[in-house]
Order: structure tokens, then C-alpha cells, then sequence
């Protein structure tokens, strides 16, 4: 279930950063290290991360701060904290800003692993949807797997491409207003999620170019429509 998941790992012990980075890469995730809180805001500003594995106590921005940031732009995306401290009170505090699970180390990396594959084992079947498989053009487009097709190309998405896509696939040449859009994916229509939606909204145009004839179009001052137009 990992294949193509893309995972930010933040840890500023460098063994333990590339022992990580080492075992999860050979459960086949594509790993990006980070040592400190600032290096992960920025990997998942630039890398469309699809999980996060943060370590608490780390120079420049601790994880509980990274996590703050990132949980102002994504709801959703997992976030797992790795610390030495046991007191419930930070426990509770990790849960309280948006952590999914929280591991002491010491720790198994077994364990890491299972945990890693539940939480996203969640949050991929949260809201499942009773379509998954959506033909668009000359394209397939098949939510449940995260794929989009095109003759023999196929792409792998991130969770949220697939989600934007799928919103837009489910409302085909319908317009779907920019505020809903932002309320179903991101659970927010802050300045930040409002940014990052037009960031995946590029993307998105990027991969359809390969059919000319599928184009998300903007409605002014409205949203946005996934229609199918003459060449």
C-alpha cells in the first residue's frame, strides 16, 4: 500500500534520521529528511508530502510547532510525533495539534511501520467513495488507487490531487465553487489553504495536458469546472 507515498521524516539525531530514512525507504516509500523544524516546513512547502513523521525536540521550530503549521493548510495529511518525553501532559498536547499517532522512543522500527500503515490506512479510507473509477477524455482516472492513465503513461497522485480530481470528476462540467471546494478538502478557506488549492489546481492542469480536450477552467470570482472541450 505504500508504493508512491511520499514521506516527510524530521529528526535531527543524523544516525537516527538515516536509519530511518534507510528502513523506510526499503519498505518502498520515497523518503525526505529533514533536521530541523524549519527544513520540514520547507520540504513540505516544496515536496507534496503525503505523511509526516516529526521528532519533537528539534532545533529552530520543535515538532509541535512544525505540526501547527502544516495543520493551518491540510487536515487531513497524517502526522506522527517520535519523542523521548512520556508525561501525559505532552502527550495530550501532540493530539492537541493535530498529531494522528505518537510513539516513545525507544521504539521498534516493526512498530513505526505498523503504525505508519494504519494511519494511513485511515486516512485513505476515511470518506471512501462508492465511485472510484472515472473515464474523463482518453483518460482513466481511478480514485481508489490514486492513478491517473493515459494510454500506457500511468501517474501516481498524491492524496490530495486525487481528492481535488475526484471533486472535480464527480461534478463534470458543473461548477464547484472555489469556498466548497475548500471546505471538503482542506477543511478550512484560510488565506494558506486557499494558496495551496491553486498550487494542486496547477499540477492538476499540468498532468491533463496530455489530453487537450479535459481542462479545468476557471469561473471568475466562482470556482472551477472540469469540463471536456472541442480541440
Amino acid at each position: 500500500m505504500n508504493l508512491g507515498i511520499k514521506l516527510l521524516v524530521a529528526e535531527d539525531d543524523p544516525n537516527m534520521g538515516m536509519i530511518l530514512k534507510a528502513y523506510l525507504t526499503q519498505k518502498g516509500y520515497t523518503v525526505f529528511l529533514a533536521s530541523d523544524g524549519q527544513s520540514a516546513i520547507d520540504v513540505y512547502n516544496h515536496d507534496d508530502v503525503d505523511a509526516c513523521i516529526l521528532d519533537v525536540m528539534m532545533p529552530v521550530k520543535d515538532g509541535f510547532a512544525v505540526a501547527q503549521e502544516i495543520r493551518r493548510v491540510d487536515k487531513r495529511i497524517p502526522i506522527i510525533f517520535l519523542t523521548a518525553k512520556t508525561l501525559e501532559a505532552d502527550v495530550l498536547k501532540g493530539f492537541e495539534v493535530g498529531a494522528d499517532d505518537y510513539i516513545t522512543k525507544p521504539f521498534s522500527m516493526e512498530e513505526l511501520l505498523a503504525r505508519l500503515n494504519a494511519t494511513i490506512r485511515r486516512s485513505f479510507d476515511e470518506g471512501k467513495p462508492e465511485k472510484n473509477i472515472f473515464h474523463m477524455g482518453r483518460f482513466v482516472f481511478d480514485y481508489g488507487h490514486r492513478t491517473l492513465s493515459i494510454g500506457d503513461s500511468v501517474r501516481q497522485l498524491t492524496s490530495r490531487e486525487a481528492d481535488l480530481l475526484r471533486l472535480f470528476a464527480l461534478n463534470f462540467n458543473q461548477v464547484v465553487e472555489r469556498s466548497s471546494a475548500l471546505q471538503k478538502i482542506w477543511k478550512d478557506d484560510s488565506f494558506f489553504a486557499a494558496r495551496s488549492m491553486d498550487v494542486y489546481i496547477t499540477k492538476l492542469r499540468h498532468y491533463l495536458a496530455e489530453d487537450p480536450t479535459i481542462q479545468i477552467i476557471n469561473i471568475h470570482s466562482v470556482g472551477f469546472k472540469l469540463t471536456q472541450v472541442n480541440e
